[in-house]
């Protein structure tokens, strides 16, 4: 013990201190989350269970079934949209509609609930007075890590029985129980390793979701180039050496329903078990408070753009908005390119027809795609809105609203900095993102002149949809301002909606509760000004009830 002092190392008698005060810290996050988790947990654990029986309404042989995997495995646009189709069963159908999704889902809640309670922590200043006490130098990452393994664990379980408890096989159920929450576990690590590498919460949260896009991305281009892979189903799916690089790809990979992989779980194991041991490496070589990545010093003097609150805000929010809008130039760039392959979908197959227009509208089927996808940048750039709107709630509950609005800075010119970023940036991502699938498209049919001007049109046409979302998130901000992290779950919902409601045919009404449903189907279908006005409309009034809500309520 005394030569591993005197070589500077730990004695064992210490090691158990760096853990000391997990338990206390992990019911204290829990009791903090006691709202978000179960309602991430409960909402897209029975969204999963519940979708056997949409599905055996819509598809009730196996005559319909196998012609829908065939025309999904057949046309890489589909592909890459929702993935290939392992299995034409009705658990088959399942694990391709939701084991991607799902995952994706399970990594945006592992990714919060980690950051919240590690870099958010230390940001607002929380970490150094609980660091006072006796928790240990690793307490804070564990309990965090803890809760996302609980809140993974819990949703593994709520899908594996939900589904085997619907009449699904138990084999293919637990794995994609096992699919999706281990892809959650995953992008905990990763967010763990975030939190240690930059020095703010929003940084830590941009740098795993843009991993996850990434993750998402190569998926996507695998899928699609499926058809040339090596490993194929007797449904006719393939695997590209892309899609294995991508977590997402995994989770699919584990092929529930369709003679389940269970060595890919190994997969996860080992990445999970890298990533938790890289941040717990990191953790221990940083001081709380700083970062493997710090902010540059800035120059000695503020520059003009910085004396007023536009220009605190576009200083705050510029990297964002840039990352956002190289995010949607490359999405749009790769769904311009596959548009050209949709119209070899259909073929005789209805079901696949209906589900086309569903999403995209009664248009040309290449139109409808191109619909569907200008629809899909839109409620995705509602992420964007949102974030941006919630960024007052950072400053506030940071202690940083309250320097600057001791100066000769009212209240609504504070919000309204921020807000002409959002507003102002969603048209700016979607510009981008409609740019490049107008581009990507029309050089893929030699027309770039005659395709940009629509396509461009269609995607800023989500603009106003978009726009009510912000306003809805200034309302919560400004009138219920404990309540905003319930902002997110109406973003999700609206997401669900338009991204599983049209091929699992949702009632009307339920489609109407998001503002996406009201909005034309374009390019190709009739456009009037009614829908734009009315949302234009709602959205004002939002903002300007939360606003004063702003304005009237006290900080903090």
């Amino acid at each position: 013990m005394t030569a591993a002092v005197a070589a500077g190392l730990p004695s064992p008698t210490a090691r158990p201190r760096h853990f000391a005060g997990t338990g206390t810290l992990l019911r204290l996050a829990l009791r903090r989350d006691r709202v978000m988790i179960p309602a991430w947990v409960l909402a897209l654990g029975l969204a999963v269970a519940s979708m056997g029986s949409a599905f055996e309404g819509l598809y009730d042989t196996a005559a319909k079934r196998g012609e829908l995997a065939a025309s999904m495995n057949g046309n890489g646009s589909m592909r890459a949209l929702y993935g290939p189709v392992f299995s034409d069963s009705i658990g088959g159908l399942i694990a391709w509609r939701m084991a991607g999704f799902g995952a994706v889902l399970a990594a945006v809640m592992s990714l919060l609930i980690v950051v919240r309670h590690t870099r958010e922590e230390e940001e607002t200043g929380r970490q150094e007075l609980l660091s006072a006490a006796m928790v240990g130098r690793r307490a804070p990452l564990t309990s965090a890590l803890l809760s996302a393994l609980l809140a993974n664990a819990v949703l593994a379980v709520l899908i594996a029985a939900g589904l085997t408890g619907s009449g699904r096989p138990a084999a293919g159920s637990l794995a994609l129980g096992l699919a999706i929450g281990c892809t959650g576990l995953l992008f905990a690590g990763l967010a763990a390793i975030a939190a240690q590498l930059t020095e703010s919460a929003r940084m830590a949260k941009g740098l795993t979701g843009a991993v996850l896009g990434l993750a998402f991305a190569l998926r996507a281009a695998g899928d699609a180039a499926g058809a040339g892979g090596s490993s194929r189903t007797e449904s006719g799916a393939t695997s590209s050496s892309l899609t294995w690089i991508s977590p997402i790809g995994w989770s699919e990979n584990l092929r529930p329903y369709a003679a389940e992989r269970w060595w890919v779980l190994l997969l996860f194991v080992v990445a999970t078990a890298l990533a938790v041991a890289a941040s717990y490496a990191l953790t221990a070589r940083r001081d709380i408070g700083m970062s493997f990545l710090p902010a540059r010093p800035g120059p000695a003097e503020a520059p003009r753009t910085l004396a007023g609150p536009f220009g605190l805000a576009w200083r705050l929010q510029r990297t964002t908005l840039l990352g956002w809008s190289a995010g949607f130039l490359c999405a749009g760039g790769v769904f311009g390119g596959i548009a050209k392959g949709a119209s070899d979908l259909v073929g005789s197959n209805q079901q696949t027809r209906e589900i086309f227009e569903r999403m995209g509208g009664q248009q040309g089927l290449t139109d409808a795609f191109l619909a569907t996808m200008a629809g899909m940048l839109g409620m995705v750039a509602s992420i964007y809105a949102v974030g941006a709107v919630l960024r007052l709630r950072g400053e506030e509950t940071g202690e940083r609203a309250e320097p600057v609005l001791a100066g000769a800075v009212g209240r609504l010119r504070w919000a309204a900095g921020h807000l002409v970023v959002a507003y102002g940036g969603t048209a700016v991502v979607l510009g981008f993102g409609g740019l490049a699938l107008g581009l990507s498209y029309g050089a893929s049919v030699h027309d770039v002149g005659g395709r940009l001007g629509p396509v461009l049109a269609a995607t800023l046409s989500q603009v106003p949809a978009v726009w009510t979302l912000t306003g809805l998130a200034v309302l919560v901000f400004g009138l219920f301002p404990k309540a905003t992290t319930a902002v997110w779950a109406l973003v999700g919902g609206c997401l669900a909606i338009g991204w599983i409601g049209p091929s699992l045919k949702f009632p009307q009404w339920a489609m109407d509760l998001s503002p996406y449903t009201h909005l034309p189907k374009l390019p190709g279908a009739e456009a009037t000004a009614a829908p734009f006005v009315w949302l234009l409309a709602l959205s004002a009034v939002l903002a300007v009830a939360g606003l004063l809500g702003v304005r009237r309520r006290d900080l903090g």
